[in-house]
């Protein structure tokens, strides 16, 4: 039997069963919500400086720690929000651990990606000074005339 939309609704807050479909959207969004918060605290200076003050504010403590590491404070803020997708207690603690995963895969893939910048080309002319002009021997001897001493 197929629930209107409108009536799915208050059945899930009337204390009735979610569906599946509606589960798995509460989870989705308990994901990016997770990541989105946990990003914003761990990562960013937010409007103002306001997180970045917070952060200053809470210093070298357990706390203070804690907002540096992305991973602690995913696992800290995927508490609550799997109370918005379990359904049963053990389902919450499993739920809770898969939020903080996703948070941190999401995080890992979200990163800004390594670039190698190319090697300026020299133009002809060009000195570099950081190359030595003059070849060496196999001893480490100059192989410059100026160098070579006569006997």
């Amino acid at each position: 039997m197929v629930i209107p939309l409108s009536r799915r609704g208050l059945d899930a807050q009337a204390g009735g069963d979610m569906s599946e479909a509606d589960h798995w959207i509460r989870f989705v969004l308990a994901i990016l919500a997770t990541w989105r918060v946990t990003h914003l605290l761990a990562n960013e200076d937010g409007p103002a400086d306001l997180i970045a003050r917070f952060r200053a504010r809470l210093g070298q403590g357990l706390a203070g720690n804690l907002m540096d590491c992305f991973n602690c404070l995913s696992l800290w803020l995927a508490a609550p929000a799997a109370l918005y997708v379990s359904r049963r207690p053990l389902d919450w603690l499993l739920i809770w651990l898969a939020l903080s995963g996703a948070a941190c895969l999401l995080e890992r893939f979200a990163r800004e990606p390594v670039t190698v910048q190319p090697v300026l080309q020299t133009t002809e002319g060009e000195v570099h000074h950081v190359l030595r002009s003059e070849t060496l021997g196999v001893a480490g001897y100059s192989d410059s005339a100026s160098d070579i001493a006569s006997p």
